[in-house]
């Protein structure tokens, strides 16, 4: 169960050393990716366990979705849904396994294509949504939302400093249809040199509103752990602070001196990637892994 030339091609998974390490599969292990994507890590695992019909994949992009179905066809269960709502019928049906991934970022395909309304140093429509069924988009945010509301989006998921006066531009000059007016509108906000382009923490905090990302980790933690079965492993890798916090906050309370604690960490401090993998995938520089085993 490898991963082909396209699939290296449409993203390398991050940290994929450093999970196998902390998952530690095992032959016959059961196996839940809830954020595959494209299959980099899944391939990785189930060359260990070789039991692709104990893995359950999971992605609420249909892009994706078509990908593991190309990929994994003998016995691999593929889900396509949030990771909440996939990991809500597992634990209905009384699942359990052995190893449970979440990775958290947002796939290369997805940064890469203009179309898909993530990146803003290409014009394309402001989308921004991870499961391309649902209503709500970034162009619904910025040209219905009101001002304070905006403000409220940009302060708590993006951390922007600026975040009234970006706002109050924004709904200056509505309609913005394109993820390049955007960029341009926070770029005349934050004029001079940065090393990174000002509109970084605005479209962040759009992708976060746009998909309810940490409403959808806060409400999952706890389900993955009633999914994992005594001595299953958990790794869940964030992209952005906010994402670390609510994962570093639960694993710590679920593996505190409590009598009832049920987890133990297996990283006391978050992994990051090294300068071998940072040369290769730049875009592991912001990711954290931490991992814990159940009791």
């Amino acid at each position: 169960m490898h991963q082909n030339k396209n699939q290296n091609q449409l993203h390398v998974p991050v940290l994929l050393d450093d999970v196998v390490a902390c998952l530690s599969p095992q032959k016959g292990d059961s196996y839940l990716d809830l954020t595959a994507g494209y299959g980099g890590h899944a391939s990785a695992i189930i060359s260990h366990t070789q039991n692709p019909d104990a893995a359950t994949l999971v992605d609420r992009d249909e892009n994706a979705i078509q990908e593991l179905r190309t990929v994994f066809k003998s016995g691999t269960r593929i889900i396509n849904d949030d990771f909440l709502t996939a990991s809500q019928l597992l634990v209905d049906e009384s699942q359990k396994f052995d190893m449970i991934l979440a990775d958290l970022g947002v796939s290369s395909p997805h940064l890469n294509l203009a179309e898909r309304g993530f990146m803003f140093s290409e014009s394309g429509p402001l989308d921004m949504r991870m499961d391309q069924r649902q209503l709500l988009t970034a162009e619904v945010i910025v040209n219905t939302y009101s001002t304070d509301a905006i403000t409220d989006i940009l302060k708590r998921y993006g951390e922007e400093p600026k975040a009234a006066r970006i706002a109050q531009a924004i709904a200056a000059a509505r309609p913005l249809t394109t993820t390049a007016e955007l960029a341009a509108l926070v770029a005349k906000i934050w004029p001079g040199y940065s090393r990174t382009h000002p509109a970084t923490r605005t479209f962040q905090a759009l992708r976060i509103a746009v998909n309810d990302e940490l409403g959808l980790l806060e409400r999952s933690l706890p389900l993955w752990i009633d999914l994992l079965a005594p001595g299953g492993r958990i790794a869940v890798i964030s992209f952005h602070s906010l994402e670390d916090r609510v994962v570093k906050r639960f694993l710590a309370d679920r593996a505190g001196e409590r009598y009832d604690a049920d987890l133990r960490l297996l990283t006391k401090r978050p992994i990051s990637a090294g300068p071998t993998e940072l040369v290769s995938n730049p875009r592991a520089r912001s990711a954290k892994l931490r991992a814990a085993v159940k009791k």
